[in-house]
Parts: C-alpha cells; sequence; structure tokens
C-alpha cells in the first residue's frame, strides 16, 4: 500500500507541474489544446471552453499540449510562439512554481501533524532503526525503518533495551553469531533472526542499521507555514549542492555516487518512510516535489530549464534560434534522459534484487 501512495503522490506532483503550464498559458490567453490526465492511449475526452480534456489509460501523472511550443503559429496572438519572452519564461517557470508551492504546504502540514526527532536527553523513549542499509544483515533479515528493538537474545542472555549503546554493543559481543531481535512494528510485536557480520565494510557496522530514540515533534498551526518555508529553503538548497557534487563526481571519476537512486530506490524509500509516520512520508514527498522543480529547470534541452535557457539566448541574440535547431536539441536531450533512466533504473535492479 505505501508502493501505491509513492505512486499516487508522484502522479499527482506531475499532474500538479502540468497544471502550473496550464493556467499560466489560460491566464496570456494561450491556446491550449489539450490537457492529459495520464497517459496514451487515450481512452476517452471530453471538450469544455475549447480545451479537451483527455484520459488515459497510463495513470502517471499527465501532460499538457500548448498551440505554438514547438514554434508554430507565430503569426497568431493564440501561439505561444507569439509571445514575449518574459511571458513564454512565465509559462515554463508556472510548473515549477507550482512544485514549489506544493513542497511548502507539505512541508508545512508535515510540521503540523508532527515529525519524527531524535530525543534529547535520558527520556524513556524506545530505540528504532532509522536506517537499513541495502544487502547488509538487518535487510537480509527483513528488520524495516521504523522498527522499535524492544530486547535481543543470544547465547540465553536477553537484555533489554533502553538506549542504543545496548544495541551497539550487544551486536558487537555477537559478532558472526545468530541473535534474536524483539522489535515492535506498529500494533504487532516479532522476532528476528539475523546474524551480525564478523567484519563488517567501513562505516557499515556488523548489523548495517542506523539507530535512534525517536520522538514526535508538532508545530503549532500558526508557526507550520513557516517552519514548511524553512524546510523548503533547506531542501532546495540540499538538493542543489547534492546536484553539484554529482556533476563534480561524475567528470571527475566517471561514475555515480552509489547513494544515486532512480525510480525503483524512491518507490522503495517511500515504501520504507511511511514505516516513520504520515507526516515523514508527506516531507519525503514534499523532497520529492523540490526535486522535481529542480531537476525541471536544469538548462537541460528537452527541460523546462533547457527551453528557458534558448529564450536567453534568443534574448542575448536579438532573434529566435531556427526552429529545427531548437527542436533537434531538445530530441537529443530527450533521447539522453530516457538512457539515464533506464541506466539509473537498472542499477536499481541490479543494487535492491
Amino acid at each position: 500500500m505505501s508502493i501505491i501512495a509513492v505512486i499516487i503522490f508522484i502522479s499527482l506532483l506531475i499532474l500538479a507541474h502540468e497544471w502550473g503550464h496550464f493556467f499560466a498559458a489560460r491566464a496570456f490567453r494561450v491556446r491550449v489544446d489539450e490537457f492529459g490526465f495520464g497517459f496514451p492511449p487515450r481512452l476517452f475526452s471530453r471538450v469544455r471552453g475549447g480545451v479537451r480534456y483527455s484520459f488515459n489509460l497510463l495513470p502517471f501523472g499527465g501532460f499538457v499540449k500548448i498551440f505554438g511550443e514547438h514554434g508554430e503559429g507565430e503569426d497568431s496572438h493564440a501561439s505561444f510562439a507569439s509571445r514575449p519572452a518574459w511571458q513564454r519564461f512565465v509559462i515554463l517557470a508556472a510548473g515549477v512554481g507550482l512544485n514549489v508551492f506544493a513542497a511548502w504546504i507539505l512541508f508545512s502540514t508535515a510540521a503540523a501533524i508532527g515529525l519524527p526527532q531524535i530525543a534529547e536527553g535520558d527520556a524513556p523513549v524506545p530505540v528504532s532503526v532509522i536506517g537499513v542499509l541495502p544487502g547488509s544483515p538487518a535487510e537480509q533479515a527483513g528488520i524495516k525503518l521504523g522498527d522499535k528493538i524492544l530486547e535481543i537474545h543470544g547465547r540465553e542472555v536477553t537484555l533489554r533495551i533502553e538506549k542504543e549503546e545496548d544495541v551497539s554493543g550487544f551486536i558487537d559481543a555477537y559478532r558472526g553469531e545468530e541473535i534474536t531481535l524483539v522489535v515492535a512494528r506498529q500494533d504487532n510485536v516479532m522476532e528476528i533472526l539475523a546474524t551480525p557480520r564478523a567484519t563488517a565494510p567501513a562505516g557499515e557496522g556488523p548489523l548495517g542499521v542506523a539507530l535512534g530514540r525517536i520522538v514526535i515533534e508538532k508545530v503549532p498551526w500558526y508557526r507550520a507555514p513557516l517552519t514548511g518555508f524553512e524546510s523548503l529553503v533547506q531542501s532546495t538548497i540540499a538538493i542543489v549542492l547534492g546536484l553539484a557534487s554529482l556533476a563534480r563526481e561524475l567528470v571527475t571519476t566517471g561514475h555515480a555516487p552509489g547513494t544515486v537512486s532512480g525510480p525503483i530506490g524512491i518507490l522503495l524509500f517511500g515504501r520504507d518512510s511511511g514505516a516513520l509516520g504520515i507526516a515523514y512520508f508527506l516531507q519525503f514527498i514534499g523532497v520529492l516535489s523540490v526535486n522535481l522543480a529542480v531537476l525541471n529547470f536544469l538548462p537541460i534541452p528537452a527541460l523546462d530549464g533547457g527551453r528557458a535557457l534558448f529564450i536567453a539566448i534568443e534574448k542575448i541574440r536579438g532573434k529566435k534560434i531556427a526552429g529545427r535547431i531548437e527542436d533537434t536539441a531538445h530530441m537529443v536531450g530527450f533521447v539522453a534522459l530516457i538512457l539515464l533512466m533506464i541506466a539509473v533504473t537498472w542499477r536499481d535492479i541490479v543494487r535492491f534484487w
């Protein structure tokens, strides 16, 4: 169900992005030929106010067709191609803007509901799993993000867990031996058998988990929008810096860092994030929305940012770039993005399966 929820929310984020283009175009009285819910093949459609609203077979996001977006109809006032550069830029940026707005709403809602935070002091708070490394003994044993570790058994010794050090100390003492962890997962208490590694890779630990005592902290409703905005700014900065680091890594080493994930990794992480509660899940979707906004406005052909780049070049040159050249650039960019998506998805398959 968590994976289905992630798919639904990602589809809504894509749909919101397209709504941004749609509303901006309509506000400038640029003709919109079609707004599609999902992707073709088309199931049925209705025409309202001169716009065809289509409902399509593949229920993932949507699309908008704007008259003149490929340079046609420059002599028509209803064409995107005939509009001043600033209006075309606003129409292109509106999708990104709506994703940013959606992220702010999601972050604010999560803050009002209450987000998981690391407990301070010696308050009696259960020790929770806040990270599980792929391929680790913990993952192989079935330990999940959000599991609360209540007890650990090993060689007729039982330890009731009160702090993170209890877990790490016990696991260190039983490297290479099977132990039993008693965990609470949502409303169920279960026993999980695991064998910590005798020798673990650097920085991973014998079991391959990150631990923390989690408490829920709520923000008063009147402060939630400000907290949501702070989260929005922090997420945007983190994503921009992360993309810069990724680009530097690709240029210097020719390889993407192991932390980079594609669609499969996103679905699995979204599934696991739901174990920490609805607020954490909403925050995760908010981060995805910021990702969608930032990635879409990169100056890469086929993306909104690439189209905005051509508008900027047009303003510098004082005349438009030939439509044939721009269309070719966007086609090459589109093919490159598809190939990149296939490569990242294949890496996810190898990594997680």
